[in-house]
């Protein structure tokens, strides 16, 4: 499957922004989808995941109350909404499928990636 976000940008800290991340055919509900954020020099964070056969959602302490992460399988499409944003959220996301995340580990390995969108915030 290919993954391709959109919806990043550069927005001022307090600010928000929406990304989505469509997938080309249909993921098995077996998968979960999965935002990772990565900056230069650093290793790639998960933010969020939620399992594609029941809504359920998980979020990494930096983000809990602030991002939302859902999706709308009709359209095969994955969203991020984030809110009062901050400096160190800025980096490039990434959208991603897993078959891991019944593991237990986090973030869980992804099998297929999007190629990034980039978010900055301004102070």
């Amino acid at each position: 499957a290919q993954l391709v976000e959109s919806g990043g940008g550069s927005v001022q800290a307090g600010g928000s922004l929406r990304l989505s991340c469509v997938a080309s055919e249909y993921i098995h509900s077996s998968f979960c989808m999965v935002w990772y954020r990565q900056v230069p020099g650093k290793e790639r964070e998960g933010v969020a995941s939620i399992m594609r056969s029941d809504d359920s959602t998980k979020y990494a302490d930096s983000v809990k109350g602030r991002f939302i992460i859902s999706q709308d399988n009709a359209k095969n499409t994955l969203y991020l909404q984030m809110d009062s944003l901050k400096p160190e959220d800025t980096a490039m996301y990434y959208c991603a499928a897993s078959s891991d995340c019944y593991s237990g580990y986090w973030p869980p390995r992804a099998d297929y990636w999007g190629q990034g969108t980039q978010v900055t915030v301004s102070s």
